[in-house]
């Protein structure tokens, strides 16, 4: 920096002399060599320390939250991943896709388009075992309503979002368990979702 400072005052010299302009240009003061600017701390600091604490708040309120709403655990993932082989009880306890409920062509009017736009959606329940499944088969018209609200709460832009779709099938999940006690579920499954 303080070179090119100096470059500048030495060629303003030269083109005063050749355009006969008599200004002296050594009383502009040299760059001081080695100094940082105070803006740089009074500015720069104060927002990197706050850039901090914007991506600490997101990080602990929004992600870690979408996380624990769908049931992913951080902490125990790398511990999942350590344990041995589980037994067979448990693998049929928790083998997944083998006993669905699916709720077909549900039909809703998403918030806010006036009855203008349609979502065609239909939902499956995977759930751990036969027994749950015979059960809940018999609740299949509340199990069809917390679909119906879940879906037709949402917004056309929520629904759009890929992203936000986990937090609709977690939404479903804890509506089951409040209105449906004792009901595990291992997962939601949108295997039809048409925006029109």
């Amino acid at each position: 920096m303080a070179y090119l400072l100096n470059w500048l005052l030495k060629n303003a010299e030269k083109s005063n002399r050749l355009m006969g302009n008599n200004m002296d240009v050594s009383s502009i003061p040299e760059a001081k060599k080695g100094m940082i600017n105070p803006k740089v701390f009074l500015i720069g600091l104060p927002l990197f320390i706050l850039q901090l604490v914007v991506v600490y708040f997101v990080t602990a309120n929004i992600l870690l939250s979408k996380m624990q709403a769908t049931g992913v655990n951080p902490a125990g993932v790398a511990a999942d991943s350590l344990k041995g082989k589980a037994s067979s009880t448990e693998k049929e306890a928790t083998e997944v896709g083998v006993n669905v409920l699916n709720l077909d062509d549900i039909i809703v009017n998403p918030t806010g388009t006036n009855g203008q736009r349609l979502l065609l959606a239909s939902v499956g329940v995977d759930l751990p075992n036969k027994e749950e499944l015979d059960g809940l088969q018999k609740k299949k018209e509340i199990l069809t309503d917390i679909v119906i609200s879940a879906l037709s709460s949402k917004n056309i832009n929520q629904l759009n979002s890929i992203a936000y779709r986990d937090t609709i099938k977690a939404e479903i999940t804890n509506s089951i368990s409040k209105k449906i006690p004792k009901t595990k579920i291992n997962s939601i499954y949108f295997s039809k979702f048409i925006i029109q």
